[in-house]
């Protein structure tokens, strides 16, 4: 009995080894993302922004992917300047589907005068889609300080 329990218990440790290795490489991946999406708001490139979004995305209001497009294209030519800083990234993750939960605080300027700052509670869920995560769903509309 004792030599199939030494095996046994050596495959159950391997497999929960890499089960624990798997996650924070999901997470990792996730949190690259959303850093790569907040890299293109503010290289001012909706294109990249877009990149990690799914062609079903579905946003505040009934927005699609095109309604996006729009409306990081206007926010993106009102100002000559765009930041974003995020707050502590939440990311649960659930085999091929996620979601991430932070707040955002996004800047806008012209020149050198501000033209506004927005504090923003953002929720998304994503999913693994060829080996990547995408966007499938993003809502903003709610104040930061709103739970």
């Amino acid at each position: 009995m004792r030599m199939h329990f030494v095996p046994a218990l050596l495959l159950a440790l391997l497999a929960a080894t890499l089960l624990a290795c798997a996650r924070p490489a999901d997470e990792a991946a996730l949190r690259e993302r959303i850093s790569a999406m907040q890299q293109a708001i503010e290289a001012r490139d909706a294109d990249s922004l877009l990149e990690a979004v799914d062609p079903e995305f579905g946003g505040p209001g009934g927005m699609d992917r095109d309604g996006l497009r729009r409306y990081a294209t206007l926010m993106l030519l009102r100002q000559q300047r765009v930041g974003v800083a995020l707050g502590p990234v939440e990311v649960e993750i659930h085999g091929e589907r996620a979601a991430a939960r932070f707040d955002a605080l996004v800047t806008g300027a012209n020149r050198f005068v501000p033209e506004g700052v927005e504090a923003r509670r953002v929720e998304t869920v994503w999913r693994r889609s060829g080996g990547e995560w995408v966007l499938v769903s993003a809502d903003w509309s709610k104040p930061a300080l709103a739970r």
